[in-house]
């Protein structure tokens, strides 16, 4: 595999998740049109889990990941970057997939939990076909 290739994976892997943290942001926003979901909000209470500064904080983390994951995926060299694709796809999975039994989901966020678990489960099928490359024998 030659350096277009390496570059290529690390496209594809970078735009996927830049596919999906766009899909979180959008169903964010149309989450905040949801009276229920504001007027729990102002309560104290996200989807019944309590706002707390932790709550926030772990919220905060949670969504840096896939954030942070546009960069690593370009930037890492090949074993990181395939490592750290398959454990933060994986880890991405399981909580929107988790998500959806936390309480009773509307359709448009079961249609956007559908997008964003394939785009996380795609890198992560991506990132585990991935095949070593010698970075030190085509740069990066």
């Amino acid at each position: 595999m030659g350096k277009g290739l390496l570059q290529d994976m690390r496209v594809r892997l970078s735009t996927l998740w830049l596919f999906a943290v766009l899909n979180y942001v959008y169903c964010d926003v149309v989450t905040l049109m949801n009276p229920a979901y504001v007027n729990g909000l102002v309560a104290g209470s996200a989807g019944g889990i309590p706002v707390t500064p932790g709550f926030l904080l772990a919220a905060g983390v949670l969504v840096e990941i896939p954030i942070a994951m546009v960069l690593l995926s370009r930037v890492l060299r090949y074993r990181a970057s395939r490592l750290t694709n398959i454990i933060a796809g994986a880890v991405m999975t399981a909580v929107q997939a988790a998500s959806l039994f936390l309480s009773t989901p509307g359709l448009y966020y079961v249609f956007f939990s559908i997008i964003e678990i394939s785009a996380t489960l795609a890198i992560v099928w991506y990132a585990w076909k991935w095949r070593a490359v010698s970075d030190a024998n085509i740069g990066r």
